[in-house]
């Protein structure tokens, strides 16, 4: 199992940047996948951008140009590089890890985009 604790998010105007940091309790390498997921109020929690750990990456359409994850496969640490940020991208942004052993999610950060 591993533990994950986001941070970084908060409150900016549209068309601002945020940089969200996903703290894992040990090495993620060997972690096969991790990913970004955000839940918008009255909404199903929905992926946002994976990457494996050969730094293979995906990202949903409506961040594609926009969002960057990347992952420091030495250390504990994903993040997403958020630019350009729209009011849509208001969300709780979670963290997750998934092996064939487990599937760990973080707490989730809040991130706010204002008009």
């Amino acid at each position: 199992q591993v533990q994950l604790v986001e941070s970084g998010g908060g409150l900016v105007q549209a068309g601002g940047s945020l940089r969200l940091s996903c703290a894992a309790s040990r090495t993620i390498t060997g972690i096969n996948v991790m990913a970004w997921y955000r839940q918008a109020p009255g909404k199903q929690r929905e992926p946002v951008a994976t990457i494996t750990g050969a730094g293979s990456t995906t990202y949903t359409d409506s961040v594609k140009g926009r969002f960057t994850i990347s992952r420091d496969n030495a250390g504990k640490t994903m993040y997403l590089q958020m630019n350009s940020l729209k009011p849509e991208d208001t969300a709780v942004y979670y963290c997750n890890a998934w092996s064939p052993h487990f599937n760990s999610w973080g707490q989730g950060t809040q991130v706010t985009v204002s008009s």
